[in-house]
């Protein structure tokens, strides 16, 4: 009982992998992970057992099967393809596929593995190479270190004063006292803001995906959900779904765009939530859509949403753009000149001065990064500004909102020192001028 106890009210790394290791089947036996086929799918086996060997023994070290073993030649060539993933990084890719595969295994979970292992050390290089720059901004970044959830006493607190306009400014984090029920702890969920109240859709509650929809009010900071009615012509209500995002749109509705889902849609779909009705609805479009995704960027510009990156339904990472015209409702596939950022997910976008697209960190499944790519939304041409000061930390999963010439980055995480996708308590100012 005490195992189970500990398994379902959340396990720090690696314990955490060696949970579902061994929820799996995996125990460190050279023949453990045979059961592994008989609870998942071929290719979800394939790359459990791929992952599970980078984690634990690291790249692949022996040589390919022969010909007449396709048993071991397609797991030879799942670990293969691995390459030189970190430890870390597999650790938390094993648990991520576990969880979508198998929601709420920590609930059956009996026992587990505890071994100690040694914290993993990932270097990374905080400098980027300096590359010419074909667009007009030159960013300039300034970490503001936050320290025991403080801001320095030092002229940072002017800049963020400076920067944040008309928007309420404190010289340290604060904890509003919020009543109401709370909604479930969540990852990969959708927020947005219209008027005094926030909005909260979806995510994912350890593997789980949800589909409530709760509101914050933001005067006085109470939480309520709720109540989705259900239209005669559409009588099931949206389903389950993370790594989506969520657009407020014409002052009274929200978009849920995209995302992830337990039944795969093969296009990307975007829904609408009236305020007024409290209906769900299809967006009906025109021309080719993307195909579905999540853990890609929406941002908007004019009338128009950019959607940028992301990974599709079969976990392949992608960084193609797309636009949606709200007006005219059509799809477009743009091309673009210059080098792209590589394909990612869970990384942030801004629109600044209704003409360029700026794209910041993410993550593949072998490393984070902390690049800064801009588009010319005029030109459609990519550039790489040479980034100057401090530069953040490589991360994934963080937030980032654009306040006059100021791009606050908060948050996300990394697999530095074994910390697998912890909260970065940092600030982070990029300025745009």
């Amino acid at each position: 009982m005490a195992a189970m106890t500990r398994a379902s009210s959340g396990l720090a790394y690696p314990d955490r992998f060696y949970a579902a290791a061994a929820y799996v089947g995996f125990d460190g036996s050279a023949g453990s992970g045979r059961a592994v086929t008989s609870k998942f799918s071929n290719d979800a086996s394939l790359l459990l057992y791929a992952l599970y060997q980078q984690a634990t023994i690291g790249p692949c070290n022996i040589p390919k099967p022969r010909a007449w073993s396709p048993v071991e030649q397609s797991k030879w060539t799942s670990w293969n393809g691995l390459g030189n993933m970190a430890t870390a990084e597999a650790m938390r890719l094993f648990v991520k596929i576990l969880e979508e595969e198998e929601p709420g295994w920590y609930s059956r979970a009996s026992n587990f593995a505890s071994e100690a292992v040694e914290d993993v050390k990932m270097n990374h290089n905080s400098n980027i190479d300096q590359v010419d720059e074909n667009g007009n901004i030159l960013p300039k970044i300034k970490m503001i270190p936050v320290e025991n959830d403080n801001l320095p006493d030092t002229q940072d607190k002017d800049v963020v004063s400076e920067g944040s306009g008309a928007v309420s400014v404190y010289d340290q984090w604060v904890v509003p006292q919020v009543s109401g029920p709370r909604p479930k702890p969540r990852y990969e969920h959708g927020a947005a803001v219209i008027d005094d109240k926030m909005y909260i859709f979806g995510g994912n509650h350890n593997g789980r995906y949800l589909s409530d929809l709760q509101a914050l009010d933001l005067k006085s900071w109470t939480w309520s959900r709720i109540d989705v009615k259900a239209p005669s012509e559409a009588p099931s209500p949206l389903g389950p779904c993370a790594g989506h995002s969520l657009i407020p749109w014409e002052g009274n509705k929200l978009l849920s765009v995209g995302g992830h889902t337990k039944d795969h849609s093969e296009i990307l779909q975007v829904k609408v939530f009236d305020l007024q009705s409290y209906t769900w609805s299809t967006l009906k479009t025109y021309g080719k859509p993307p195909v579905s995704r999540g853990g890609h960027s929406v941002t908007v510009a004019g009338t128009t949403l950019v959607i940028f990156g992301g990974q599709d339904a079969n976990r392949s990472l992608l960084n193609d753009l797309h636009i949606l015209d709200l007006e005219t409702m059509t799809w477009d596939e743009m091309d673009t000149l210059g080098i792209s950022p590589s394909p990612r997910s869970d990384h942030t976008a801004a629109v600044h001065a209704e003409r360029y697209l700026l794209i910041f960190g993410g993550g593949s499944h072998a490393t984070c990064f902390n690049d800064l790519h801009v588009l010319d939304l005029q030109t459609m041409e990519w550039s790489r500004p040479t980034q100057q000061g401090e530069i953040p930390s490589p991360r994934a999963g963080h937030a980032g909102v654009a306040v006059g010439e100021n791009w606050f980055i908060v948050g996300g995480g990394n697999n530095r020192s074994g910390i697998l996708f912890g909260f970065l308590k940092q600030l982070c100012l990029i300025c745009l001028h």
